[in-house]
């Protein structure tokens, strides 16, 4: 009798024991789902199941009171789970989905992040001019700004010199980064002296700034005239293949480049301008790229040595040739965005042939071929000055506007001076948007 009493209490025990270690493992999932039943909306059936952890697992805890706190505060973790987190992982705001794909990630970093991520690459004698761009990107945006300055070692000072001696009213709408010129060791020195130094650095962008999920890249030669929160908005029309985002290089076939003389594939009928860039780096980096040198699709970092060394004999103008090999083979890839984004002097010197800034006026002004610095198109040398010389803070309507469109009227016997209404219609639009948000706040 005695030991069926024995048996019949181990029994209990053991059920006991069993109850609680069972609890014990749904009492998250438990949690996870009244969370959802109550901070949620009715959801349809496409819609991604997302779930925010608000506790931390038991591991967590206990790191966190020894001062090991692997969940910052403003951070994201994703995890794909069938259960619960593992008792190891902290759990504070950490993001359980159960189907969340890459382009919904982007999406919800881009959203976390208001700010709008610029680079440029600036090398010689660039300093000034890059100056100037920076100037026009902050001078019409509403948004902070990120900028990734990549230039040669002695211009590093030069620049932070620079930037630190603006207002602080100026200086509090963006944060900024200097970073020295790097290519991979084993052909440093063939990538710097393709095409104009340092400006194959852009292909190497996505691999240096590992942490960046999109990024805006733009020539030193560039000048904003509108937001560049605005471009950074045609990430939101991107589809599920786009990873980059460029302008064709001519609009008028019989003046292009690439279809005239490219002695390699390019983009579409005439090819591609590199000048404004705008990548989705976290698709750039995980893709794999069909090319014409192997059967096997390859990583970005994979695929451009290979290219330069099967190309560079018959490239002309360096890393937009190679992007153009990239995406004639990746074409599903590329998001072409209209010349108002990228106008250059081609699109004017000839006669007019951007129809987009002709019913909207020009965006981004590129002035590439060093227009900004010699007599060859004075109309864009006066955008360019106009900017350059304008006082921080001061009316714009009157110490930059107004002194333009002065200079502009000088420029009506070459083809872009008569196109120079193009180059201030948006950016009357950007200075009188500026001024109203000002006049609010008062």
């Amino acid at each position: 009798m005695r030991c069926y009493l024995h048996a019949f209490l181990l029994c209990i025990v053991f059920t006991f024991l069993s109850l609680l270690y069972v609890f014990s493992q749904l009492a998250p999932t438990l949690e996870d789902q009244d969370v959802k039943a109550n901070s949620r909306p009715h959801r349809s059936a496409h819609d991604t199941v997302r779930i925010t952890r608000k506790t931390p697992g038991l591991r967590g805890l206990q790191d966190r009171e020894k001062g090991l706190d692997r969940c910052k505060s403003l951070s994201v973790s994703n995890w794909n789970p069938y259960w619960r987190l593992p008792a190891d992982v902290c759990g504070v705001n950490c993001l359980l989905e159960s189907s969340f794909s890459e382009r919904s990630h982007s999406v919800a970093k881009r959203h976390n992040d208001e700010r709008s991520h610029l680079a440029v690459v600036a090398c010689g004698p660039r300093l000034e001019e890059t100056l100037t761009m920076l100037k026009s990107a902050i001078l019409f945006s509403k948004k902070p700004l990120r900028f990734y300055i990549f230039a040669e070692d002695d211009l590093h000072d030069r620049f932070r010199n620079a930037l630190e001696a603006w207002p602080k009213t100026v200086q509090a709408k963006f944060t900024f980064s200097i970073y020295p010129i790097s290519f991979p060791n084993e052909n440093a020195k063939e990538w710097k002296k393709l095409f104009k130094p340092c400006a194959s650095q852009r292909l190497f962008l996505p691999l240096i700034l590992k942490d960046v999920d999109s990024l805006l890249y733009v020539d030193t030669d560039i000048l904003f005239l509108q937001p560049v929160e605005d471009i950074w908005a045609l990430l939101s029309q991107f589809n599920a293949t786009h990873l980059a985002a460029m302008a064709p290089e001519h609009e008028e076939p019989r003046i292009g480049w690439y279809n005239r003389f490219a002695r390699h594939p390019y983009f579409g009928k005439t090819g591609i301008n590199s000048g404004v860039m705008l990548m989705n780096m976290t698709r750039l980096r995980g893709k794999s790229f069909k090319n014409d040198m192997t059967a096997v699709p390859l990583k970005w970092e994979e695929v451009l040595m290979p290219l330069l060394q099967k190309y560079k004999l018959n490239i002309t103008w360096g890393d937009q040739d190679l992007l153009n090999i990239i995406f004639y083979h990746n074409p599903e890839s590329l998001y072409v965005f209209p010349c108002q984004w990228n106008y250059r002097p081609d699109h004017c010197m000839y006669g007019s042939n951007c129809q987009q800034a002709e019913q909207e006026g020009v965006f981004i002004l590129h002035g590439n071929r060093g227009v900004y610095h010699n007599d060859k198109q004075p109309a864009l040398r006066a955008v360019y000055e106009a900017i350059q010389k304008y006082p921080f803070g001061e009316n714009m309507e009157v110490s930059l506007l107004q002194p333009l469109e002065a200079e502009l009227q000088a420029t009506t016997h070459t083809y872009c001076g008569r196109a120079s209404h193009l180059f201030t219609k948006k950016l009357k639009q950007s200075i009188r948007s500026i001024q109203q948000d000002a006049t609010q706040k008062r």
